[in-house]
């Protein structure tokens, strides 16, 4: 995909780019990820201010960053579906090699805790800016927070020091770092969305994963015969829907109509007639009882558990699934994942998914030592912890080609599956990372109406285009735009 840019900002970074040039054939840019709620962090930085010097140590070919020995670090890790102990071996491996105490901190309030630090000028070197109370990094980034981290992509790799960082990483990941010109986030996983389910499940009831939106409302139909609902959600989070709904209309409509959404155009949502095949697919599933009774107020976890224990066979989520659900999951459920339903008159074909970078790693400028947070992620994208990524939290990273070889578990051979056989027919959207509050509190409550019955697929998508055009209108938010 073209590159993100904040509204008005310079694109004069044309050459700087061309070792991304690869991404634009994949059609990727942005995942997907578990983007929610901004925290906002707050401070007097400006883009244009200093970044402190920190302490930096002799470069060398087995130190190309420049690491300062024995100089401590501190890593400020989500710990939600993935866990922590990924990264808590990377440290190991980092303490080991420079003889540096790591401080280790895994939490889910990763804004709370950190909005503070950084206007106080004392954050933590580097952070995995992830879950639902995430920091908001385009402010971040504004105001000159982050480590451009220019310098880890042209390190050389762990594994080949003939190739780049920059070469072992998949091109939509250098992509999707960008603010404007600056690569100042390293998306660490990549997670592909769908329509989770059983394969044991399907098989034993002779159930075929649907290719269009009417065979599933069919296949929604005998599955109610078997006193099993169709589907469940996290109702407390309606958000979860979107990572299929977006993408859903994405895949009928085309990239071209739904970049217009991610850029806020005027009508983008109302004038656009795959908007109205999905919202109205959803509004008949609501209208015909194929939700699980009860998922409007489940959490993602409880959601999750009905689902791993058969009360429903499908739900929306991203692959981290897999490890969040793995306590209630049986050993059999054979957990798959399905590609994008076909409507009437698609853009794209047939098997298209949506498959994003995510887990989002930021480096503070202005930490004690910023260099030792590049080394660490450098670090995390050698094939032993990419594959050590894949082992324990069963989840694809960025790193081109880790898993080969590996034996998979059930999920991520299915993701992995899917992947291939979509090609390059792969989708990305901005609009949840861009504009949460938007995505996840304002079309979040009109999803969760309209999944209950108590809102009409045309007052969904009349109030969602009136909600975008308000961001639009509103200067205190920061506008992005993509051109691909």
């Amino acid at each position: 995909m073209g590159s993100t840019s904040a509204e008005n900002s310079s694109a004069n970074g044309v050459g700087r780019r061309d070792l991304i040039k690869r991404s634009a054939a994949l059609g990727l840019i942005s995942v997907p990820t578990m983007s929610f709620l901004s925290a906002c962090a707050t401070g007097s930085g400006g883009g244009d201010e200093k970044e402190s010097k920190a302490p930096e140590g002799e470069k060398s070919e087995k130190n190309p960053l420049g690491v300062k020995q024995g100089l401590a670090l501190e890593a400020f890790i989500f710990k939600g579906g993935l866990g922590d102990q990924y990264a808590k071996d990377a440290e190991a491996d980092y303490k080991k090699t420079y003889g540096a105490d790591v401080k280790h901190t895994g939490t889910q309030q990763v804004g709370p805790k950190l909005t503070p630090r950084f206007s106080g000028g004392n954050p933590p070197d580097v952070i995995d800016n992830s879950g639902a109370d995430h920091l908001d990094m385009n402010r971040l980034s504004s105001q000159g927070q982050l480590q451009d981290l220019q310098a880890l992509l042209d390190a050389a790799s762990l594994d080949d020091p003939a190739k780049k960082v920059s070469e072992t990483i998949h091109p939509s990941t250098l992509e999707k770092g960008l603010h404007g010109d600056v690569f100042d986030v390293l998306y660490y996983a990549f997670t592909i969305y769908g329509s989770w389910y059983s394969k044991k499940l399907m098989d034993d009831k002779g159930w075929t994963y649907p290719k269009t939106l009417d065979e599933m409302v069919t296949l929604c139909g005998e599955i109610k015969k078997e006193k099993i609902a169709p589907w469940t959600y996290p109702g407390k989070y309606p958000y979860y829907v979107h990572f299929n709904l977006f993408a859903q209309i994405a895949k009928i409509g085309g990239m071209e109509g739904w970049i217009a959404i991610d850029n806020l155009e005027p009508n983008a949502w109302t004038g656009n007639d795959a908007v109205k095949q999905v919202i109205e697919h959803y509004e008949e599933l609501a209208a015909k009882g194929y939700f699980l009774e009860g998922s409007q107020g489940m959490t993602h976890i409880q959601s999750q558990t009905a689902w791993t224990k058969n009360k429903a066979v499908f739900i929306p989520n991203g692959s981290w699934v897999e490890n969040e659900a793995a306590p209630t999951t049986p050993d059999d459920f054979q957990m798959s994942v399905g590609a994008l339903f076909d409507g009437s008159g698609d853009k794209l074909p047939q098997g298209t998914l949506r498959a994003e970078p995510s887990e989002p790693y930021i480096v503070a400028s202005k930490g004690k030592n910023p260099v030792g947070g590049m080394e660490l992620l450098r670090i995390m994208l050698s094939k032993k912890h990419a594959q050590n990524f894949a082992t324990k939290v069963k989840s694809l990273t960025c790193v081109v080609d880790a898993t080969e070889g590996m034996t998979l578990s059930p999920g991520l051979a299915s993701a992995s599956s899917v992947f291939g056989a979509a090609g390059d027919n792969i989708i990305s959207l901005q609009l949840q990372e861009w504009y949460p509050a938007l995505t996840d509190e304002k079309i979040g409550g009109l999803t969760g109406q309209l999944l209950t019955g108590d809102l009409k697929a045309a007052d969904w998508i009349k109030k969602t285009q009136q909600y975008a055009d308000e961001v639009k209108k509103d200067d205190t938010v920061q506008k992005f735009t993509r051109d691909k």
